[in-house]
């Protein structure tokens, strides 16, 4: 056997040893009650026998195999999902992404790029970054990095050359509309932040706006800083939708903004770890401004955490979809030769003792990640048929085991085959530089009437084929879309998704809401200081 290959077989062999002491008995229970675990002798012969079938693979497969990717890619995945779906292996690509993630800021020359007419483009750099400084602009081309063109190339490749250590310089050539040849940019590359709060703003008088993308290491602070930008406020509009989750301090200490002090806001326990409580360390100081929390199926883990305290405490209304379902806990042991493991080691229970974990039990990978159409449909019992019972301060029915169940549904845009081709074909960014081109607008830019008879030119012209029917269904959309692209191109990418919330559906839905938040939270007051009082009488 090649040494390299040893060397990988041996690494793999002690994360089974790992894996078996770490994980051994997490659902199997012995007749006594307690857990029961593989012997040595198990441990050994299972050992023996992986290294039977891996060397038997290594020496007859029919091409030379790449232990790496088997056992990186393979073996170690393979073990890990027949656990659970959240169990996972970092090789060390994906391990220095994690911590990345994690840590809330990368190095790198700061700006988002993306796919468009089968090229890589700049969509905006972000502000008072070495890409901002040096003058690159939305809509570039990049053709080239180092000296290394990028045809056909993915985003997340361009994007890693475009990475690199601090102070080291990066060389991008750039083709702009206009120029007569490709323009060249030398840039500095300098720590980014990987803001987590990517948008904060007064959609209406009083009325905060803020949008939570992750919760990384500058969660806490970077909420912290927004809601004391916002000063006094009428009311706040949460927006939780499509955050994965991530640091379980970071939302904790994001919950506790807005619940009172000593209020349970989450608790997990495990069959080797014991039940710990998390509770609001300071409190919201008594600002009980309405709170309306959103979220959607991609809202998940510490964002289920934070969306399931403020519910069971009825400090605020949830409104949007079923939200992921994902409440176990990962612990992230480091291993050797920069990987790591993240291992299921508890789970999670908002205040009132729901488990938010989805049923993952004979299910399919793709169908636990994928397969919603129960909880898609409205009328469906799907989140409640034979789920455990559990009660808000107030006393309102909730039912654990599979997400968060918003108290009031409102369902994400879902785009016409029209209105999907303009986005598939990038007709809105197309037509924004378009538009644009030797011209500049101010932010009290608004679409027009005949704007909109010039993007239908514009339509003509690149051959999209459209129906009167078509332009009137999607007016509101086709607006709404034109004037945040040419925002993005203008004023940066904040003020484009800054028009992108306040024409949300879902967003204008939660705006609503905020009244019967303010009933909400105010009822479960007087319910809860009614029963303080009852108690105190009776002892």
């Amino acid at each position: 056997m090649p040494r390299g290959s040893r060397h990988s077989l041996l690494f793999v062999l002690l994360v089974v040893v790992v894996c078996g002491f770490l994980g051994a008995g997490y659902s199997q229970r012995s007749s006594n009650g307690y857990a029961g675990g593989a012997s040595d002798t198990d441990v050994r012969d299972g050992l023996r026998q992986f290294s039977e079938v891996y060397s038997l693979i290594e020496q007859n497969y029919a091409e030379p195999v790449n232990p790496d990717k088997a056992i990186f890619n393979g073996a170690i995945p393979g073990m890990l999902h027949v656990l659970d779906p959240h169990s996972n292996f970092f090789d060390p690509k994906s391990y220095s992404l994690l911590r990345e993630e994690q840590s809330g800021k990368y190095y790198g020359v700061g700006m988002q790029i993306a796919p468009r007419n089968n090229k890589i483009i700049i969509v905006a750099p972000f502000v008072g970054t070495p890409a901002y400084k040096a003058g690159l602009r939305p809509g570039d081309v990049i053709m080239a990095v180092d000296g290394s063109p990028t045809d056909n190339l993915s985003v997340s490749e361009v994007a890693e050359k475009l990475k690199g250590p601090k102070g080291t310089n990066v060389h991008i050539s750039i083709l702009r509309e206009g120029a007569e040849k490709p323009l060249e940019f030398n840039v500095v590359r300098d720590e980014i932040p990987r803001n987590s709060v990517d948008l904060k703003f007064f959609v209406k008088p009083g009325i905060g706006y803020m949008h939570v993308t992750a919760f990384n290491e500058t969660t806490e602070q970077e909420v912290e800083d927004a809601l004391v930008g916002f000063g006094e406020l009428k009311g706040l509009v949460l927006d939780l939708r499509g955050n994965p989750g991530g640091l379980l301090n970071e939302g904790v200490g994001v919950a506790d903004k807005f619940l009172k002090k000593g209020q349970v806001i989450v608790s997990h326990h495990g069959r080797s770890s014991p039940e710990r409580l998390y509770k609001a360390a300071r409190g919201n100081g008594g600002k009980d401004y309405p709170l309306v929390v959103l979220v959607n199926r991609g809202t998940a883990s510490a964002a289920e955490i934070v969306s399931g305290a403020i519910q069971d405490h009825d400090r605020g209304l949830i409104v949007g979809e079923v939200t992921f379902g994902k409440g176990l806990v990962q612990t992230v042991y480091p291993l050797s030769e920069n990987t790591g493991l993240a291992l299921t080691t508890a789970r999670y229970y908002t205040p009132s003792g729901r488990l938010i974990q989805r049923d993952y039990n004979g299910v399919s990978l793709y169908d636990y990640y994928y397969a919603r159409a129960e909880e898609d449909n409205p009328n469906s019992n799907a989140n409640s048929s034979g789920k455990e019972v559990k009660l808000t301060d107030s006393g309102r029915t909730m039912f654990g085991g599979g997400g968060i169940t918003p108290d009031v549904k409102v369902a994400s845009f879902k785009a016409t085959k029209f209105e999907d081709s303009l986005l598939l074909k990038y007709v809105f960014f197309n037509y924004a530089h378009h538009y644009l081109q030797g011209k500049h607008t101010d932010k009290n830019f608004e679409v027009t009437d005949a704007m909109m008879q010039d993007f239908r030119k514009f339509l003509e012209a690149q051959k999209i084929p459209f129906t009167e029917a078509d332009l009137v269904e999607g007016n509101d959309f086709i607006r709404a879309s034109i004037k945040s692209e040419i925002f993005i191109s203008e004023f940066g990418q904040e003020e484009g998704l800054k028009v992108r919330a306040e024409n949300d559906p879902q967003v204008l839905a939660a705006l609503t809401q905020l009244p019967k938040a303010k009933d909400l939270a105010e009822n479960a007051k007087k319910i809860v200081a009614q029963r303080a009082a009852a108690a105190q009488a009776n002892r």
